[in-house]
């Protein structure tokens, strides 16, 4: 029996040595624990202002970050802001972009560029706004020295680099409300309240908190823009001629081009695991001096973007519409048209995804971009005026200096969604109904990216997906989206994954909104502290006092 024993002691060894675990404390580094009135899991921008308002309001704080970059999407890349109608912007998330004014007022923050040959286009506003004091277009640099002035000036303690144990341990519950959760590295974070900032939902998940992933049936929540929309043409983003799929055109049996999908669409207005597609919003330059050659990923084979060598040979010519101009001769460049930087259908199972296999995809989208770059700017099959532009650009030296000058936060447009006290839905995101209890607002249209890309019953190459449907005014955000049911989590708030229909979520899923919501959280965490309540049970009128103090807009004509 001792042999047998110790045999099997041996073995458990070899097992724990086949594989390494990221940050796993060594004898020398003993784990710790940490304690704080709230602990913040996350590091995007809605865990900033979160953290900001805790400690504005006399609480402590923790922001325990898997990142080391704070500010997600808005320091990552996403300077051409969807704001839609920005006087809805308000508290936290305004002084954001009022800071972002006063830097670009300093004459250093114009390098590569006059400030007077900018211009000032915004999405639907002027990216300078002189009256409201307020910039909305920005480098990427430039919005995470403003996260990381908030943490500073705030005193705010932050943790990076460290990922939540998703295993059964790795969250404590104790009487329905968490105790505390362990990271990779064996550290606890132990606090009253909690708030999950991430784009992933991890916390809330592993808290029991049920959630949805992918697109409901239109029938579920009597909406119109869920499920399939094989027939939806609203931004551009199809093919606009009769393309062949096919390796060789117009032949089935020679299979299909890469990046095609060989099952059918679904039908229209049912449900599926589908989410829509993701991508790097890269800052480019077009300045001699700043620009960096895009580099040839490894693996790259040309065959894979034969689809964009027919849609240039269809006539095509819009490579350039979200080349979006930010300051200093660069760029926030996302997708556009029918084959572009959206990777469709490569993230279907990044939600719910272990961490390996997430930087996987992650990995996999990093070289699908920068192959398709290459592609753009060396291929023999690209118009030669499509070439001889693309080659005056390049990837911004000066930007994500730590990671080839590549964003370091993928475009995470959705994954998780809780299913919370509400659940707003398309006629809420809309502005079609007066949602109960609202602690911000949105404004910005419905908008999903394509999901799929398949062919067709004529037998030419399609997307499906893109959604863009304009609400008839700005809407209120209900407080019950950022609550989990009680029974389920008494000490959660969760302002990103929010408890939204797929396509709601298409609107309310704005970077603006995301800070909105993380001050309100952190409002509401702090209130059930102090009222020996849970935040479910906190009456609102308490709440919508302090918001409306601190500058939050609630509602139209308030």
């Amino acid at each position: 029996m001792r042999r047998n024993t110790f045999l099997l002691i041996l073995a458990g060894l070899a097992t724990l040595t086949s594989f390494t675990v990221p940050n796993r404390p060594t004898a020398v580094q003993q784990a710790a624990v940490r304690r704080a009135d709230v602990i913040i899991y996350g590091g995007t921008s809605a865990a900033v202002t979160a953290a900001v308002q805790i400690k504005k309001m006399g609480k402590s704080v923790i922001v325990v970050s898997p990142d080391k970059h704070l500010g997600g999407l808005s320091s990552g890349g996403l300077g051409f802001t969807d704001t839609g109608n920005k006087e809805v912007i308000g508290g936290l998330s305004r002084e954001f972009y009022q800071r972002l004014y006063q830097h670009y007022q300093q004459p250093a923050s114009w390098k590569w560029q006059k400030k007077e040959e900018y211009g000032n286009k915004g999405q639907g506003t002027p990216a300078i706004d002189g009256n409201a004091r307020t910039m909305w277009i920005f480098e990427p640099h430039a919005a995470e020295k403003v996260f990381e002035d908030f943490i500073r000036e705030n005193q705010i303690t932050v943790y990076r680099d460290e990922w939540l144990d998703r295993s059964a341990n790795g969250v404590q519950k104790r009487n329905g409300a968490i105790r505390q959760f362990r990271t990779l590295s064996g550290n606890v974070y132990e606090g009253q309240m909690f708030i999950d900032a991430t784009y992933e939902g991890d916390l809330m998940a592993a808290a029991g908190v049920k959630y949805h992933v992918g697109r409901e049936a239109n029938s579920v929540y009597g909406e119109t823009w869920n499920g399939v929309q094989p027939d939806a043409r609203h931004h551009g983003h199809f093919f606009k001629a009769q393309i062949s799929p096919y390796k060789v055109p117009g032949d089935p049996k020679s299979g299909l081009l890469p990046e095609v999908s060989a099952a059918g669409p679904g039908e229209k207005g049912m449900g599926d695991n589908k989410i829509q597609a993701y991508c790097f919003r890269m800052c480019l330059s077009n300045h001699p001096d700043n620009r960096v050659p895009f580099p040839k990923p490894e693996g790259y084979n040309p065959a894979r973007y034969e689809l964009l060598a027919r849609v240039f040979a269809s006539g095509w010519r819009e490579t350039y519409n979200k080349f979006d101009p930010i300051p200093n001769r660069k760029t926030d460049t996302n997708n556009h048209g029918p084959f572009s930087t959206d990777y469709l259908g490569r993230n279907y199972d990044y939600p719910e995804a272990t961490y390996e296999r997430r930087k996987a995809i992650i990995k996999d989208h990093e070289r699908y971009q920068k192959g398709l770059m290459y592609f753009l700017q060396n291929d023999p099959s690209i118009p030669a005026d499509v070439q001889t532009e693309m080659k005056k650009w390049g990837l911004a030296k000066d930007e994500f200096t730590d990671n080839g000058n590549w964003p370091h936060q993928i475009y995470v447009r959705e994954a998780r969604r809780m299913l919370g006290v509400f659940v707003m839905k398309e006629a809420d995101a809309l502005g079609k109904t007066n949602v109960p209890n609202p602690v911000g607002m949105g404004s910005y249209a419905l908008d999903a990216h394509n999901a799929q890309r398949y062919v067709t019953k004529e037998g030419y190459v399609q997307n499906e997906g893109d959604i863009g449907v304009h609400p008839d005014r700005p809407y209120s955000i209900a407080y019950g989206s950022i609550l989990p049911k009680e029974q389920e989590c008494r000490n959660l708030l969760v302002p990103v994954c929010v408890s939204s229909s797929h396509i709601a979520y298409g609107s309310i899923r704005m970077e603006p909104v995301f800070m909105i919501l993380g001050q309100s959280a952190a409002t509401a965490a702090v209130l059930a502290i102090e009222n020996k309540v849970s935040p479910q049970q906190l009456p609102y009128e308490k709440l919508r006092a302090v918001l409306l103090k601190d500058g939050q807009r609630l509602e139209l004509q308030q």
